[in-house]
Formats: C-alpha cells, structure tokens, sequence
C-alpha cells in the first residue's frame, strides 16, 4: 500500500523516502570564539526528507554516497584572523577549508565561503558542520543566509 518509488510517462522518476535536507540557522550566531572549534546551529529545516536531520547533525539511513554541501554567510570579517577555517565533520573523515583574512587591509563587512563533496557515509554515520576562527577578536557573525544541505546519491 506504501508507494516507495514513481515514474511519470516522461521517465522522471521520484522516491518520497529518499533522504535529502536543506536547513539553515533560524537566527544569526553572533561572535564566534577565537582558538576554538564551535559547532554551527541550524534550527530551521526547509525540508528534511526522510527525517534524518536532528540537533544540527545529519545522520545517513543506509550506507551509501551523499553529496554534502555548505554555504557559510559571513557578516564582520575580522582582518586580525589568522584563519577561519570550516570543517565537515562525518563518522569517517572531516573535511577542511580555509580563508585567511590577514591579507586584508580592513575587516570584511560581508564573506562567503562554500563546499560541495561526494562523501561516503555507512548507515548511522553522522555529519555535522563546525567552524574554528584562529586568532583576532570574536566578532564574526554567522548569519542565517548560511546553508548546509545533503542528498543520497547512491
């Protein structure tokens, strides 16, 4: 009685239990901690579907490729950073990336920073997004324009 997959007459096919989420914060998170690894907080779902997102951690149903990505809106870019450095942490490998702001001449009002990754995730793995500010002041602001989404692949 339970329909898992649909294919329409033009071949498209759609599988309502397939996981996939987009969730952004529901509110800025405002200075960030310099000299510490500090966990994003998403607390609005645009959708999750298959429910596998909980507590600003996304945990993998089934073993399988996800593609994971994140977009991290910056507001008051602190120039005295050494680095701001995000990660992408699953139960079988972080993934970095790195800015430095010490090249600029003043602080930043505005900063983006994105990553898209093919990731392998085994059924219960976890995946969680963190960013660590290296040195300057704890000014930076992360806004709610920040995303971090997720799709079963294969």
């Amino acid at each position: 009685g339970n329909v898992a997959l649909t294919a329409d007459s033009n071949g498209h096919i759609t599988m309502a239990k397939q996981s996939a989420f987009l969730v952004h914060p529901s509110t800025n998170q405002n200075d960030f901690p310099v000299g510490s690894q500090t966990q994003v907080v998403f607390g609005t779902e645009r959708f999750d579907q298959n429910a596998d997102f909980s507590s600003n951690t996304f945990t993998a149903p089934v073993t399988g490729r996800y593609q994971l990505s994140y977009s991290m809106y910056f507001n008051n870019v602190d120039s005295a950073t050494n680095y701001y450095q995000s990660v992408l942490s699953t139960s079988n490998k972080a993934y970095y990336a790195i800015f430095s702001a010490t090249s600029l001449d003043q602080d930043a009002a505005y900063w983006n920073t994105t990553q898209s990754l093919l990731v392998d995730m085994d059924a219960n793995d976890t995946a969680t997004l963190q960013l660590q500010v290296d040195g300057g002041t704890a000014q930076t602001d992360l806004t709610v324009d920040t995303y971090f989404s997720g799709v079963l692949i294969c």
